[in-house]
């Protein structure tokens, strides 16, 4: 069986899927979201498309514990969807999980490009998953500069 070059896949997709959110209002017609799996900006253009591209990089919130998983897709495996993602999950603190991401995406040479774009989708799910802590707020007891009338 034959591929198609992804850029014909997204002129085909681009203006008319499934995944396609518009928004109308306060002048940003223009602005087109996606909610596919593999798109890290979920925004509907070429670069981040994960329809039309075939190296694509998802990262999710992992399960019930605050783990991360990290998922590339295999080239090789495309016509074959059960076996397409390689998937990673990273359990450790952020400054390890963000070499990791580099380390996967850029310094491996799988999509450089989506370097800047995976470290803020895996900043977004880590802060995410964070739980925050319970208990009587602390009141600030330093002095307050007042604002007024001299």
């Amino acid at each position: 069986m034959a591929t198609v070059p992804g850029q014909l896949i997204w002129e085909i997709v681009k203006k008319n899927n499934s995944f396609l959110v518009k928004q109308f209002g306060r002048g940003t017609a223009g602005l087109q979201f996606s909610k596919e799996s593999n798109n890290l900006y979920n925004l509907n253009c070429y670069k981040h498309s994960g329809l039309a591209n075939k190296k694509t990089v998802t990262i999710q919130a992992g399960g019930k514990d605050l783990s991360v998983v990290l998922a590339t897709t295999k080239t090789k495996k495309q016509n074959k969807p059960s076996s397409l993602l390689h998937k990673s999950v990273m359990r450790k603190e952020f400054p390890r999980m963000a070499k990791a991401v580099v380390n996967q995406v850029a310094d491996n040479y799988y999509r450089p490009d989506l370097k800047k774009a995976a470290l803020a989708r895996l900043s977004a799910v880590n802060r995410s998953l964070k739980v925050a802590k319970s208990g009587v707020k602390k009141r600030n007891r330093q002095a307050t500069k007042i604002c007024g009338r001299k």
